[in-house]
């Protein structure tokens, strides 16, 4: 017994000293430049703000065209630099860049360089009896663009135009060794011409020139036909990166010249970041002790786990080099609700095989391993929306995906290896009476289906109201939503100040405060314009009004001359195509979402009611947007992923109970095994819901003006999620089932 003990007491130091040093290098870092630390941690635009640069096309009326697709492809450039960058259009024939976490605008501007064009030229025989003086002038004058030595010798193959994308790819050479190759992907007009350019020029290079320069002569193997190539050459995956970029940036449609770099304040301001570790702080310990006098014991494992997993996050946080953001700090408490809902999951299972006669010991191994299925298809299902989501979604959707694929599997492994130990060794330490875990008590099965009807129409009510407060604010003149800077653009506000305003700064954050006052919206941007007192700030499109007394303010409070306030207009942060992005990649996820439900339980119609299900919270959601008129911005995204995340988890608990006790309860009707297996789940369901709501909570009163926007609909998807599950799941898959047998 004293060996068992002893053993007990190694173990509980060993995770101590564990939480010990992750918690210190979370704190210091591992050396004196506090490298590993949290405050090493990459920030987005949102929370530290970052570097702006603004570029010109040459034409001076490009097309709304050219100007879309320029837009796009620098937004998937820069994404090389931070998930989180954003590009946008400023005018008729300017683009915004700003790539967060980072201030010193000359060397980004070294290291992106100018975004020139990029061409492909082949070496032909410009003397040829085959080509007419038109063909060899035009030859000349490819030649000469290229800044090639020969200029009678070269002809273009196909100009950037023509590509689609460019990318670093690893493969396998000859000898089984991994390799750095790029892949270039082009459209079908790029396809033939590729085709026909290989075709006449195999085993002779290819010159792939950008901004007049070769930047590679790549030689041909053989013809390539299907649209994709690889270029081979001994790469690093710096060089391979390096060509790739220039590549990919070299496909734009217009030629662009740097007029300016700017630093752009964090868009929520200083206060946010602050207030928003204070708030998580202060939540994470609210759901400790809720655990413990929940559970008891356990809850005290579950306390340690959860410790473990934020000193952790914070860790690989900053190992992994990733930018966050208040999306992303979304995917991180989304995460933790998770780690606290396995626990939950376990420690129910645990007193349920306690109440079922079993002694502790083995309470404790059978609760866990009863749990494994539901925790596994919970988390699994919701890693691969996060995988859909960053392979098909950009910016905020892709960095959104990271820190909540990151935290879910980091929440799997507390909860199911580090949790399962602490709970193991405090039973070797001694506590090993039941009072000390706790006894499930029966509970009479509450009649969930046949109450559905109820549950439908209240529904049905917040579902119908949102779309009602839509159609009047549409009818009014307001917008059926609040749509953000993000969404609409809006207009930038160059304003001469008469001394240094530093947005990132005390008196920046001052100036910020001030224009949110003054024009009743968090939704505010500001940038310093290097080398002058200039400051940039950025809005939505504000009526005459409210512009007439931002400008009142501005004279007053700070003396700047009205006349000298120049105005500008500016495209929406999220464009056109990374709205259509983020709208596939939720299609794309609630289908393999719905695949997988269907394979794990083996009846379609367990994730047809699953993606009902997820519709029904994504629109209860909608309705507090449209009502409450919180603006629709970036954010918006995040929050309506994160409901969807979380709620099929919930979900997936009650479909795992219903399975198991169609296997159990072999004289109970379809209506009992529905019934009994909500209502078994029940305190899970509350519980969960109510810690993740207590994390959100705190941030909601803590928090400044625009995380509140963002915290409301967050704490009404929770609440969305927990009746849905509880309420329309199970019922829902009840009904299929009733209505397939009578076909």
């Amino acid at each position: 017994m004293k060996n068992n003990k002893g053993k007990s007491l190694i173990g509980l130091f060993f995770v101590l000293i564990i939480i010990a040093a992750c918690g210190f290098v979370s704190w210091k870092g591992v050396d004196e430049s506090g490298q590993g630390s949290a405050r090493n941690i990459k920030l987005g635009l949102d929370l530290a703000g970052g570097v702006s640069i603004t570029y010109e096309a040459d034409e001076e009326n490009p097309s709304a065209e050219d100007m879309n697709d320029t837009v796009y492809k620098l937004q998937k450039r820069v994404e090389s630099y931070s998930t989180e960058a954003e590009v946008y259009q400023e005018g008729t024939n300017r683009i915004n860049v700003e790539i967060p976490g980072v201030y010193d605008a000359e060397r980004i501007l070294n290291e992106l360089g100018n975004p020139g064009t990029v061409a492909f030229y082949e070496v032909t025989d410009a003397s040829a009896g085959d080509m007419s003086d038109e063909e060899k002038a035009e030859a000349k004058k490819a030649a000469e663009a290229a800044g090639l030595s020969d200029s009678s010798t070269f002809n273009l193959v196909m100009d950037g135009n023509d590509l689609i994308d460019a990318q670093v790819m690893t493969r396998k050479d000859s000898y089984g060794n991994s390799e750095y190759v790029v892949e270039l992907t082009m459209n079908a007009e790029g396809t033939e011409k590729f085709k026909e350019g290989t075709a006449r020029n195999i085993g002779k290079p290819i010159y792939i020139v950008y901004d007049n320069e070769v930047i590679s002569y790549p030689k041909v193997n053989t013809t390539i036909e299907n649209g994709q190539a690889i270029i081979e050459g001994n790469f690093t995956y710096e060089s391979a990166s390096s060509l790739a970029t220039y590549i990919r940036l070299g496909a734009l449609k217009l030629n662009l010249n740097e007029i300016r770099s700017n630093v752009v304040g964090a868009k929520l301001g200083e206060e946010a970041l602050a207030t928003s570790l204070k708030a998580g702080a202060i939540g994470l310990a609210i759901i400790i002790i809720f655990m413990i006098i929940m559970y008891l014991v356990p809850g005290i494992a579950a306390g340690l786990a959860l410790l473990l997993y934020v000193v952790a996050m914070l860790c690989l946080l900053n190992g992994l080099d990733v930018t966050l953001t208040l999306p992303g700090i979304a995917g991180i408490i989304l995460s933790i609700g998770m780690a606290v809902d396995a626990n939950v999951i376990i420690f129910t299972r645990i007193r349920e095989e306690i109440a079922g006669g079993q002694n502790v010991r083995n309470a404790i191994q059978t609760g866990f391993k009863k749990a494994r299925s539901a925790i596994l298809d919970g988390n699994i299902t919701t890693l691969i929306a996060a995988a859909v989501l960053y392979i098909k979604g950009s910016g905020t959707i892709k960095g959104f995906s990271i820190t909540l694929a990151l935290g879910i599997v980091l929440s799997m492994f507390t909860a199911l290896v580090v949790t399962h130990f602490i709970v193991n060794v405090l039973y070797g330490l001694g506590f090993t009476d039941e009072k000390y875990y706790g006894r499930q008590k029966e509970k009479k099965a509450i009649p969930f289906v046949q109450r559905a009807k109820i549950f439908y129409i209240i529904s049905a009510v917040v579902i119908i109201a949102g779309f009602v407060g839509m159609g009047l604010n549409h009818s009014n003149g307001k917008g059926a939503m609040n749509y953000s800077l993000d969404f609409t653009g809006g207009t930038s506000m160059t304003v001469p100040f008469n001394e240094n305003i530093d947005v990132t700064g005390e008196n920046g954050a001052e100036l910020l405060k001030t224009i949110t006052e003054t024009i009743g919206t968090g939704d505010v941007q500001l940038q310093n314009v290097q080398g002058s007192n200039d400051v940039v700030i950025k809005t939505q499109v504000l009526d005459k009004d409210t512009r007439g007394n931002l400008k009142d303010t501005l004279v007053e409070k700070y003396g700047v001359d009205e006349k000298a306030i120049e105005e500008q207009s500016i495209s929406a942060v999220v464009s056109g195509e990374m709205q259509k992005d983020a709208v596939i990649a939720v299609v794309i996820a609630g289908i393999c979402m719905l695949i997988y439900i269907w394979f794990r339980f083996k009846d379609i119609k367990f994730g047809a009611s699953a993606v009902f299900a997820l519709l029904h919270d994504v629109l209860c959601v909608l309705t507090v947007y449209a009502l409450v008129r919180i603006p629709v911005g970036n954010t918006f995204i995040a929050c309506m992923l994160t409901i969807v995340g979380y709620s099929i988890n919930a979900t997936i608990v009650i479909f795992d109970r219903i399975r198991e006790n169609r296997q159990t309860m072999y004289k109970a009707s379809l209506e009992e095994i529905v019934n009994s297996s909500i209502t078994q789940t029940l305190s899970r369901s509350i519980n969960t819901s109510v810690t993740t709501f207590i994390s959100v909570f705190v941030l909601y009163i803590m928090g400044v003006a625009s995380i509140r926007e963002f915290a409301m609909p967050l704490m009404a998807g929770i609440i969305a999620g927990a009746w849905s599950s509880i309420f329309i799941t199970g019922t829902l898959w009840y009904l299929m089932k009733k209505i397939g047998k009578k076909n």
